[in-house]
């Protein structure tokens, strides 16, 4: 599709995609504030839980990479993780040289609570969602 083969219609949903995202985004960001979390915070341990490729933990460089950020920050990241006691890194073992980070049943019982907020929350405005997603 070119530029110039783009209708009101196709700005009208483009626009209200992106507003229907910006809220549920805001939406997210609200509750893991109200659970004690950052957003990224939060991301991170979704991440982590959320990966069956990697039933044994994260390393570093997926979580960075999960979270579209660089390298050091998601070692910043996990610092703070592990020191608000949401994280425990282990050697990997297939691999000692690598670290794994892994949830604690801490930060398990917050994702659990967060996730089932955030189930709620997308049931509610699937429908919109879908209505949306049909106009492409």
């Amino acid at each position: 599709m070119s530029d110039d083969l783009i209708s009101d219609q196709d700005y009208e949903a483009l626009a209200a995609f992106r507003h229907a995202m910006r809220r549920f985004a805001a939406f997210s960001e609200m509750e893991a504030k109200a659970s004690g979390l950052t957003p990224r915070q939060h991301q991170a341990l979704l991440a982590i839980k959320g990966t069956p490729s990697a039933p044994n933990g994260l390393a570093i460089s997926q979580i960075a990479e999960h979270l579209l950020i660089q390298h050091n920050s998601a070692v910043e990241l996990v610092d703070r993780l592990a020191e608000a006691g949401l994280v425990r890194r282990q050697s990997d073992p297939a691999d000692g040289r690598r670290i794994l980070v892994t949830l604690t049943e801490r930060s398990e019982t917050v994702l659990r609570g967060l996730s089932a907020a955030h189930l709620r929350e997308l049931r509610g405005i699937r429908s919109t969602l879908l209505a949306l997603l049909r106009r492409f």
